[in-house]
C-alpha cells in the first residue's frame, strides 16, 4: 500500500513526520506494539466499527510513508496478501504475516490479491484517513485499506480490517446500475431492498456524513465482518448502524453467495415467433430474482409495437425499445403488438 497523497495531504503527512522526527527518539518500552491478529480477535468489541470510505481524486498513492515496513505474504491458501505496517512499530515480521493469514481466513474471492493493507497506531490513522474520529479506512480507487495496529476500548483491530475488507469486497463486485461500494453487492442490495429504502428516503447510499447510520455501503461492510464471525462461531459484534439494516441469516447467506459467485452481467435472452395478423399481441412474463434494469427490444413488421409493465420506473424510448428500473418487482412483462404479418425477433436483458 501507498500513503495518500496530494498538496494538503501531503503537506499533513510531511508535518506529522517532521514533528515525529524533530522529537528525541522513542524508548523502545514506550513504543507502541502491533498486533498480532487472530480470528479470535473477531467479536471482542463493544460497538459498531468506525471507519469511513474515502472519495478523493486529487488523491494518489505514490509511496509509503517514511519508515513503514511489509510487503506480500503468502498465507496459509497460497493467496498474495500486501501487507505493510507503520514505522512506529518495531519490525515484526511474523506480525504482518499474521494479518495476511487473517485476512485469508475471511471469506473471500480473488480480490484478496489486490488489497493493499497499511496498519499503523491511531493518531497516523487519522491523518492518513483524514479524520480523527475513525479506526480505519478504504479508498476505493487504490484499494488501499487502512487501519489501526492496536485495539482500541470499543473496536480491536480484526473487527476494523475485517470491516474494511467488506468494502474491498464490494469494490469489486458489480450491481448495475448502482455501485456496489455504495449500495452493497447485489443480493445483498436486493434483499435488504436497498433501492426501495432510498426511494423512501430512509437509506442513503454513499452518505460519510450526517446519514452514516442509514449508509447501505456501511452496513453491508459491517454484514459482511458479522458473518465471518457467525461462520466461526464467535460472538457477533454488537449492531450499532440502523435496525433496518441488522443482519439476519438470509443477509448473511446473500453476501456469501455474492463474495463466493460474484453476480455477473447476465447474458440477454432471445425471443422469437410469428404473427399471423395484424394487432396481434404476444406476452412474455420473465421473472427478475433481483433489483436492476430490464430492457427489451422488438423487431418485427413495420409498426409493431413493444409495451413493458410491472416495475414503477419504466423508460420507453421508442416503440420498440424500452427500459426499466426493477426495484422490488420479482416480475417484468413484455407484450408484443403486431404492425403486420410477419416474423418477430426480440432480446431482452434481465437481472
Amino acid at each position: 500500500m501507498s500513503a495518500p497523497l496530494g498538496r494538503r495531504g501531503l503537506a499533513l503527512l510531511l508535518v506529522t513526520f517532521a514533528a515525529l522526527a524533530a522529537g528525541s527518539p522513542t524508548p523502545a518500552a514506550e513504543r507502541p506494539t502491533l498486533k498480532r491478529l487472530s480470528v479470535f480477535g473477531l467479536g471482542q468489541g463493544i460497538g459498531r466499527v468506525r471507519t469511513r470510505i474515502v472519495h478523493d481524486p486529487l488523491r494518489h498513492f505514490a509511496s509509503l510513508p517514511p519508515g513503514a515496513w511489509g510487503g506480500v505474504y503468502t498465507a496459509k491458501s497460497g493467496a498474495h496478501v500486501t501487507i505493510h505496517s507503520s514505522g512506529e512499530y518495531p519490525v515484526d515480521e511474523a506480525a504482518n504475516q499474521a494479518a495476511a493469514d487473517f485476512v485469508d481466513s475471511l471469506v473471500h474471492g480473488t480480490e484478496i490479491s489486490a488489497v493493499n493493507i497499511f496498519l499503523a497506531p491511531p493518531a497516523e490513522v487519522g491523518v492518513l484517513c483524514q479524520s480523527q474520529e475513525v479506526d480505519g479506512c478504504y479508498f476505493p480507487a487504490t484499494g488501499d485499506l487502512i487501519s489501526i495496529g492496536e485495539d482500541t476500548p470499543w473496536s480491536t483491530v480484526e473487527e476494523v480490517v475485517a470491516h474494511e475488507y467488506g468494502h474491498h469486497v464490494a469494490n469489486h463486485r458489480l450491481n448495475d446500475p448502482w455501485p456496489a461500494i455504495a449500495y452493497g453487492t447485489k443480493r445483498w442490495s436486493t434483499y435488504e431492498g436497498v433501492c426501495q429504502k432510498e426511494i423512501a428516503g430512509a437509506a442513503f447510499p454513499g452518505d460519510e456524513g450526517e446519514h452514516y447510520l442509514q449508509n447501505p455501503g456501511e452496513s453491508f461492510a459491517e454484514s459482511f465482518m458479522h458473518l465471518n464471525e457467525a461462520k466461526l462461531g464467535l460472538p457477533e459484534t454488537p449492531w450499532g448502524y440502523d435496525p433496518m439494516f441488522t443482519p439476519d441469516a438470509a443477509a448473511l447467506s446473500a453476501i456469501e453467495q455474492d463474495v463466493l459467485k460474484p453476480w455477473k452481467k447476465t447474458p440477454l435472452r432471445y425471443l422469437s415467433g410469428r404473427f399471423s395478423r395484424r394487432g396481434q399481441q404476444k406476452t412474455f412474463t420473465f421473472k427478475t430474482p433481483l433489483d436492476g434494469v430490464f430492457a427489451a427490444e422488438l423487431h418485427a413488421p413495420r409498426g409493431s409495437t413493444l409495451t413493458v409493465s410491472g416495475p414503477a420506473n419504466i423508460k420507453r424510448v421508442s416503440s420498440a425499445l424500452s427500459a426499466a428500473l426493477v426495484c422490488g418487482e420479482r416480475s417484468v412483462k413484455a407484450r408484443f403488438t403486431a404492425g403486420g404479418v410477419g416474423r418477430f425477433a426480440a432480446a431482452a436483458l434481465v437481472p
